[in-house]
């Protein structure tokens, strides 16, 4: 069979955790105060949708934010490495993307955004991690490593475009392919259409995030780029509420595997990138995952899924 791939093994490229740990660590924490930015101004969307960034040709965006009649925007751009600021009415800033803290990156951001008009508060503790530090007192965090973050880019730029791909195969509800700065991925989430379960507790969540991200039965795939617990990058897939006999499903391409202690199906990044056709091994873990999650948990295919 001909291969679909329109990328191929060098368009994705290496990304060991070991070189760019810390990196990672203030860049997710920098995006966490972005996204808080938006969370702060943004009405609430089903599934916290308001909050998330979205891949660019350039970096990440928050895309435009409301600021009562008003509108701006937070882009970060891993070409240039610059931070840009955007506003309706024509003013604009930026600053440059290098080593510096948190609370030095928090202080300059809000401080812009004051000097552009638009007085923003936040919560400034950080979501979904262990031992949160604040980000006006986080000088721990306080390295880029700009050719890793372009790299880090490279593969959301990837990622979201064989996501798409495989978002467009489905006429039922279906999320946005979006990254959310929280727990530091990328995803795209379909729904059967049915209400879920209550989702129970989540350690370093608050049980009303959680309960509003599964309302609905759900079927989500994404890529996570490693940290705690996980240091290889993988691209992952599950189902909530989880059927029966989900995790003994057999699932495509061979390296994919369940994990009991995720609770999930797993496949290494390294699997993807290694492949002769990278785009059809990732679309192969998307469908076949998603067929079994869909299948065993009876969902109505016939009305959901484009022919």
């Amino acid at each position: 069979m001909a291969s679909n791939s329109a990328s191929h093994p060098e368009d994705w490229p290496s990304l060991n955790l070991a070189d760019w740990e810390a990196t990672r660590n203030t860049l997710h924490m920098w995006t966490q105060v972005i996204g808080k930015i938006r969370l702060a101004q943004a009405p609430l969307i089903n599934h916290w949708w308001q909050v998330p960034l979205y891949v660019t040709s350039r970096g990440l965006t928050t895309s435009p934010i409301p600021y009562g009649a008003r509108s701006f925007q937070i882009d970060l751009d891993f070409i240039d490495h610059a931070l840009r600021i955007t506003v309706d009415d024509g003013r604009r800033d930026r600053f440059a993307l290098a080593p510096r803290s948190v609370a030095a990156f928090h202080a300059e951001l809000m401080g812009r955004l004051r000097a552009l008009g638009l007085e923003i508060r936040i919560w400034t503790t950080p979501c979904e991690i262990e031992n949160p530090i604040p980000f006006d007192s986080d000088h721990d965090n306080a390295s880029y490593d700009a050719d890793y973050a372009n790299r880090f880019w490279r593969i959301l730029v990837q990622t979201d475009r064989v996501l798409t791909q495989f978002r467009a195969g489905f006429l039922g509800k279906v999320s946005p392919v979006h990254f959310f700065w929280g727990s530091f991925d990328l995803a795209v989430t379909r729904f059967s259409g049915r209400r879920a379960p209550i989702h129970p507790s989540t350690p370093n969540i608050a049980d009303r995030v959680t309960r509003e991200a599964y309302s609905h039965e759900v079927s989500s795939a994404g890529f996570w780029p490693g940290g705690p617990g996980m240091a290889a990058p993988i691209f992952y897939s599950y189902a909530y509420p989880q059927p029966t006999g989900f995790a003994q499903s057999p699932v495509v391409p061979e390296a994919a595997q369940y994990s009991v202690a995720f609770g999930e199906f797993l496949l290494p990044y390294d699997a993807v990138r290694q492949a002769a056709a990278p785009d059809d091994a990732l679309a192969q873990f998307l469908h076949s995952t998603y067929d079994a999650a869909a299948t065993l948990g009876h969902w109505d295919r016939a009305a959901l899924e484009r022919a």
